[in-house]
């Protein structure tokens, strides 16, 4: 074992509050950005989750609700065109939109989001994760659902009757995991749409298809490639991994979402390194009679800058893991509080990257501690 892990094992209470330090600084960053994931997850729950492996948008949308149009505004003309591939085996539009909802005893209305689906068993717009008594509620013409954490803001229950845009339709059912902190999600299926007058006869939704022969990525993507080449530019086919990572990262690139984000993290990252800082200082000068002692055996400075290195390095490995504990914890809060949160592989990466190099960067500015512990310093 070498003497910087030695040192940390034995000495760990001198070095806790640097461990915690990077842990806190890794939830600030990693928190704030996984709501925000989460949120962003919740508007396309219904693409998410449904049983479709391709996603046609108009040719000029960057994401769903980007730049260019969006995903929503295609011609009625595009459908049967996607179909002259070999491969297709379905397409179905998947609307949306916004409007009011009044429940029972509400003296103002909510803006809720629609969320539009077929209910016919294993259908291409159907969620995979739906209960087959979600989906035989939603059947029912008028029926709709809403998310169990939506309940309280729009003051429905399960068989309660409310009014959307005028017309009135009653709770069938209350799902889980499709919470929206900003306008709570009104599932029905594309019966209950017609019923309520909120069909586009000119517009179609984006488009929802299954294909066959698609039993690998490279299958998937080789489809893909086909329907876009067909396109003559009039659509923009995607897989629904690219389309969600597209509009996940326009989101957060924008506006005031990337100033917080930006803002958070340099917070973050000034508070791990003045404490991570000062805790690594205080525990090397509290040794450093036992530095001086290795000087005094005929250990380099150089050795010993390397051992509070490594030092440094060791605090920064456990702070990830620390951290990496306290983010389950808080997600499986969130979850039990149905607080959306969601998580990208490429922000863990950034944010575990970022606490080993706060770490080190600590390290480095402790090295200075050492010129204190002179051999000569023994004899006083």
């Amino acid at each position: 074992m070498s003497l910087a892990l030695s040192t940390l094992l034995y000495e760990w209470r001198r070095y806790l509050a640097a461990v915690i330090a990077l842990a806190l600084a890794g939830v600030l960053m990693l928190a704030l950005s996984a709501m925000f994931i989460g949120i962003m997850q919740s508007f396309t729950a219904t693409i998410d989750k449904s049983r479709a492996q391709l996603i046609v948008l108009s040719p000029t949308a960057s994401s769903i609700g980007g730049p260019g149009g969006g995903g929503g505004s295609l011609p009625k003309r595009v459908l049967p065109l996607i179909y002259r591939h070999a491969d297709v085996v379905e397409v179905q539009d998947l609307p949306g939109g916004f409007g009011s909802f009044y429940g029972p005893g509400k003296s103002s209305p909510s803006m809720v989001n629609f969320m539009v689906i077929d209910t016919a068993p294993n259908g291409v717009t159907l969620p995979d994760d739906f209960t087959e008594a979600w989906r035989q509620a939603l059947e029912a013409p008028y029926a709709i659902a809403v998310d169990v954490t939506a309940m309280k803001q729009l003051g429905v229950d399960v068989g309660d009757q409310a009014t959307v845009n005028g017309r009135t339709v009653r709770v069938g059912a209350l799902l889980e995991g499709y919470s929206n902190s900003q306008a709570a999600n009104v599932v029905m299926s594309r019966q209950t749409r017609r019923l309520i007058g909120q069909v586009n006869e000119e517009r179609l939704g984006l488009l929802m298809v299954r294909v066959r022969n698609a039993n690998t990525q490279k299958d998937l993507l080789r489809i893909r490639d086909e329907l876009n080449a067909m396109s003559g530019d009039q659509y923009r086919v995607w897989t629904k991994d690219e389309l969600s990572s597209a509009t996940i990262r326009e989101m957060m690139s924008e506006g005031i979402l990337a100033i917080i984000l930006g803002f958070m993290s340099v917070i973050g990252f000034v508070i791990g390194v003045v404490i991570t800082w000062q805790t690594l200082r205080g525990a090397i000068l509290a040794n450093i009679k036992e530095f001086a002692s290795l000087r005094a055996l005929g250990v380099s400075i150089g050795q010993l800058r390397g051992v509070v290195m490594e030092l440094s390095f060791w605090v920064g490995l456990l702070g990830i893991a620390a951290s990496g504990v306290l983010m389950v914890a808080i997600t499986y809060l969130a979850s039990a509080a149905n607080i959306p949160m969601g998580f990208e592989i490429g922000s863990i990466l950034q944010t575990g990257l970022l606490l080993l190099a706060i770490s080190i960067m600590s390290g480095a500015l402790t090295l200075g501690a050492l010129k204190k512990g002179e051999p000569a310093d023994l004899l006083k």
